[in-house]
């Protein structure tokens, strides 16, 4: 195999090559170097170095003779180990079995003689890689041209980078964070603007609430002075007016519960009972004569006049009642304001049944007792205000649910007022209870003058702010006005004359104490209040005799002393 590229064989022992170049492929591209007397007669410009390898002349070639590279085989017995021959590219060494040496070669493969009868081949290389194919394949390459190339021939292609992938991968990762933090953001921004006109809308409902419950700090129906009639008048309110009758010791007590069901609060308003009232008859009387005398439905007419209010219904309070209520409701706690004696004690100086104190538990009998104790000498407002406290006390140990509620009136088993079923004072109670639970129900004394008016101002913020109504007290122009000295030593004596004068139809002014005197006096200053001053007398129990004509303290029509001879029982 391949013996026809043994350097030693056909003469190719001798052929030298040397090194020209590297082709576009970078392999190095040797030739032959001729032979010594050849390169004598010609010149061979690359023939500047010398270097043994592989050669091969493609041109070289004899007819009838296949040229083989002058490769050295060593001792294989087929070709002799003479070396490398030498490359003539012009043909002027003459080769074995081949023309003699002088004649000149014809680099297109023509001899000078022109014998060799080999057709004309163009020498397309000066040079050929011992390591290409043999010489067979290279007459076949050398039959084809050569082609010629140029630059804008060749395109560049970018190799992939092993970390190519990762760079697009850390760029993705990169602008999807970008983005990500940049949608973050929005969100934020468009839940911070959600969120503040959800809270702008809050406050300005929470604020147009408080201004239509009358809460609103300012501008609330409790809280304003002047210009807030329009604004109570238009809140909705329940009220019940409550008559604590003393089936042992005589006496009412009267008292309105309010629930307003717009601001959601309650107000208990305490009535003293020297309110003037004005009766069925067109005279004026007092709040305790008429209950006394016009009953329930009397009365509430006369309050509605006088207070402006609309009065649902009258719930009479025996205390009897009142004690069964306590005790169902399980006791109530009171602050209370003064030791009350026990009424049932034979001897004095027996411990209280109630002690003063704050948070003082007491079942449905001490609450009767405190509720309708008057210490002796003490005005009708300070028993009146402990019923107060009892009713307060009441409220919030009541049901409030308006089914329990209804259950526990329902089990008192008191005859009510024809305005007022069990069912609806079950639920106006719950109702206050729940109120009351909540600390949203206040207890009020309602200020009245000496001679049973109400004062404008006085008033205003119970009869207008709480009650919604207008003061339209009794004229006192029509009544005769009385003016009173407390002369007996007794000061409960004021506030009993005071009553009966009321009931009356009187007008009563307080005069203040003086020195103490057996016989009482009735003076009169006009001739035309002689009759009056008359009627005074008869009044309170007074003689005939007692009426005189003299003068009267301030602008009163009658001035009246009481001596030791008043009795109040006889008023």
């Amino acid at each position: 195999m391949n013996d026809r590229y043994d350097a030693g064989s056909a003469g190719y022992g001798a052929d030298q090559y040397e090194l020209v170049g590297y082709d576009e492929y970078g392999r190095p591209v040797y030739r032959q170097v001729q032979a010594q007397q050849t390169r004598q007669q010609t010149y061979d410009p690359y023939a500047q170095q010398h270097q043994q390898g592989y050669g091969y002349d493609p041109y070289a070639q004899q007819q009838g003779q296949q040229s083989a590279p002058g490769y050295d085989y060593g001792t294989d017995g087929r070709q002799p180990a003479s070396g490398y021959g030498s490359y003539d590219p012009y043909g002027t060494v003459p080769q074995q079995g081949g023309p003699a040496q002088g004649t000149p070669h014809d680099p297109y493969g023509q001899t000078a003689a022109g014998t060799t009868g080999r057709q004309p081949r163009v020498a397309e290389q000066t040079a050929h890689i011992p390591q290409q194919a043999g010489p067979d394949h290279d007459r076949e390459a050398a039959a084809e041209p050569q082609r010629d190339y140029h630059t804008e021939q060749f395109a560049f292609v970018e190799e992939p980078d092993a970390h190519s992938e990762d760079v697009i991968d850390w760029l993705k990762f990169t602008e999807n964070r970008t983005e990500r933090r940049e949608e973050a953001r929005r969100r934020a921004r468009g839940r911070i603007v959600a969120l503040t006109v959800v809270l702008a809308l809050v406050a300005v409902g929470g604020v147009g609430w408080l201004w239509y419950a009358g809460k609103l700090p300012g501008l609330s129906s409790e809280d304003s002075k002047t210009g807030s009639a329009t604004a109570a008048g238009a809140q909705k309110r329940d009220v019940i007016v409550v008559h604590l009758h003393d089936t042992k010791g005589g006496g009412t007590s009267t008292a309105l519960l309010v629930d307003n069901t717009t601001t959601q609060r309650g107000t208990t308003v305490l009535l003293p009972n020297s309110l003037a009232l004005t009766s069925d008859d067109g005279t004026t009387t007092t709040l305790a004569k008429s209950v006394e005398d016009d009953g329930s439905d009397g009365t509430r007419d006369a309050l509605d006049t006088v207070l402006g209010t609309d009065i649902q219904g009258t719930w009479r309070l025996d205390t009897p009642y009142l004690q069964n209520l306590v005790d169902l409701v399980g006791n109530i706690d009171v602050d209370t304001d003064a030791d009350v004696p026990d009424p049932a004690a034979k001897k004095k100086g027996e411990a209280p049944l109630i002690n003063k104190g704050q948070d003082q538990t007491l079942s449905g009998k001490m609450a009767v007792a405190y509720a309708t104790y008057r210490a002796p000498g003490e005005a009708q407002n300070a028993q009146l205000e402990r019923f107060g406290q009892v009713m307060q006390g009441v409220l919030r140990k009541m049901s409030s649910d308006p089914q329990a509620a209804t259950t526990t009136i329902q089990t008192l088993a008191q005859i009510l007022d024809p305005s007022l079923t069990d069912k609806d004072l079950g639920t106006f109670l719950a109702g206050l209870s729940d109120l009351a639970k909540g600390g949203d129900v206040k207890t009020d004394l309602l200020p009245v003058q000496n001679d049973g008016t109400l004062s404008t101002q006085a008033s205003a913020a119970i009869v207008k702010n709480v009650l919604g109504g207008t003061a339209k007290s009794p004229d006192k122009d029509a009544a005769v006005s009385v003016a009173v000295q407390n002369a007996t030593g007794v000061q409960d004596n004021t506030e009993k004359a005071r009553v009966v004068l009321l009931n009356g139809g009187f007008t009563f002014r307080e005069s203040g104490t003086g020195t103490v005197r057996a016989t009482s006096r009735v003076v009169y200053a006009d001739a035309a209040d002689k009759a009056n001053a008359a009627e005074v007398a008869k009044t309170l129990g007074l003689p005939a005799g007692s009426v005189t004509k003299g003068e009267t303290s301030g602008s009163a029509d009658v001035s009246v002393v009481l001596g030791q001879d008043y009795k109040p029982s006889a008023g």
